[in-house]
């Protein structure tokens, strides 16, 4: 049976960090120079808007974040370097993320900057230098599998911080490079070391829990100072049975399974069921609509890919803070699969990610792009 235990590199290896601000990037560069690895960090500006507004949350990337990773890499003593990313950022996650809200579809941005910006740009960054490995303050961790021949991703020792859903895109050259010092840790372990690392300014550090770039603000808003007024088309909301119940100003501001902010008087409560950009409208209905048995998924990447000749078993996540549950999967065309899930899911959600697992594996997802009618 193969160990789940993450294999580090021999010591003085030389490796790059992300430092992103926060305890947990800051614990993995401190618990790793404490190893006896040769540690350089690095942060990316991808975005300078959570100056302008008032959080309460933590932030990720932005100016006053880069100021914390600058403090942590000069108490442990490292080398630290900031590249400006905010146009690659913009056009790769910010521009998708308001383009598939005007689509009807819920995006999920951060496995898009992990996919198009972070990984690639500093592991980029990491060759350049002539580091030997990339690691993150992701909870998670990878192994090597000698039967197939192939690195693994597996999930963080603490199921409450788990964040392997948001690093399905990753490839094998990826995880043949990459650590992920925290992933062996709880969230309480890695806040006791940053303070026996004495790194008492992220060790109480609240962790990010809104979209970076947006932060506090209201998405619906967000999206209207990124486009004209003409991209913003009122249409129908209509029932279940196809009736027009009243009219909304723009499909920007819906997604499954929303009841707030329908605008729809009603004796029993109303939830957005579906989007139909074809129709511009907006369809509602009770709470019982929004359970359904499959999906379809495309734009699959694989980490290690299966044998899909015939339906295969897996558990699967339809976002990052649902619970995991069995599926079966059904081979489709044009790198596409069907989902079929053992129990029904409340508001499965055309443009987020669905990710695969196999026990503590992940084996590959891809974004959920349509929700055929369940069987009568």
């Amino acid at each position: 049976m193969l160990s789940t235990s993450q294999i580090l590199p021999k010591k003085g290896a030389k490796v790059v960090v992300a430092m992103s601000g926060g305890v947990d990037s800051s614990v993995a560069a401190g618990w790793l120079k404490q190893q006896g690895y040769e540690v350089i960090g690095i942060s990316l500006q991808l975005h300078d808007m959570a100056e302008s507004v008032e959080n309460k949350f933590g932030t990720c990337c932005s100016l006053s974040d880069i100021s914390d990773a600058r403090k942590v890499a000069e108490k442990l003593e490292i080398p630290f370097y900031v590249t400006n990313m905010e146009e690659e950022f913009d056009a790769a996650v910010v521009d998708d993320f308001v383009q598939e809200y005007l689509n009807g579809r819920t995006p999920n941005p951060c496995v898009r900057c992990n996919e198009k910006v972070k990984f690639r740009r500093l592991m980029d960054w990491a060759l350049d230098l002539g580091a030997d490995f990339l690691a993150t303050g992701h909870y998670a961790s990878t192994r090597y599998n000698p039967e197939s021949k192939e690195f693994e991703l597996l999930k963080g020792e603490d199921p409450e911080k788990d964040q392997s859903y948001f690093l399905f895109a990753m490839k094998q050259q990826d995880l043949a490079k990459c650590l992920f010092p925290v992933g062996m840790f709880d969230k309480k372990h890695v806040r006791a070391l940053a303070s026996k690392l004495g790194l008492d300014h992220v060790a109480n550090k609240p962790d990010s829990q809104e979209i970076c770039f947006v932060q506090a603000r209201n998405y619906k808003d967000f999206i209207e100072t990124k486009v004209p007024p003409s991209l913003l088309h009122a249409g129908p909301i209509i029932d279940v049975q196809g009736n027009e119940v009243g009219q909304h100003t723009g499909l920007h501001q819906f997604t499954i399974g929303q009841r707030k902010g329908i605008g729809i008087a009603s004796k029993d409560p109303l939830y957005v069921v579906s989007i139909e950009k074809d129709k511009n409208a907006v369809v509602v209905g009770p709470e019982s609509v929004l359970f359904r048995k499959r999906c379809t998924v495309s734009h699959l990447s694989w980490l290690n890919a299966p044998h899909l000749d015939q339906p295969a078993n897996f558990s699967a996540k339809i976002r990052y803070r649902a619970k995991e549950t069995p599926v079966d999967v059904f081979p489709l065309l044009d790198n596409r699969i069907e989902v079929v899930f053992h129990e029904r899911q409340r508001a499965i959600t055309p443009g987020q990610a669905l990710v695969l697992y196999d026990g503590p594996r992940v084996v590959g997802g891809g974004w959920i792009e349509t929700l055929p009618l369940d069987p009568a």
